[in-house]
């Protein structure tokens, strides 16, 4: 899958799930970053076939609305949408 990977502390698996064209999954993406996480992330508009059901599939799991962004964390907690002081808190 078109994966990509940003260092930082290690606060458990963290994946977000965003769009290419989406403000506010740039808007969560600069957040991780500026709380210095490790997290993975994926533009699930731009990839293709089984890569990109895949992705949805994950979405789907925490976010039955499928919109994006969608943080996944340790494949147990998902945060929809750009939600600063949630983001904050767990990874305080």
């Amino acid at each position: 899958m078109g994966i990509e990977h940003v260092n930082g502390k290690k606060k458990g698996k963290v994946m977000l799930y965003a769009l290419s064209t989406c403000g506010w999954c740039a808007k969560t993406k600069e957040l991780l970053r500026e709380l210095g996480i490790e997290f993975d992330y994926a533009y699930v508009d731009l990839l293709e076939g089984n890569e990109q059901d895949t992705a949805m599939d994950n979405v789907e799991r925490f976010n039955p609305a499928g919109s994006f962004p969608t943080l996944v964390i340790d494949d147990r907690k998902g945060i929809v949408g750009f939600k600063e002081q949630e983001i904050r808190e767990v990874f305080r």
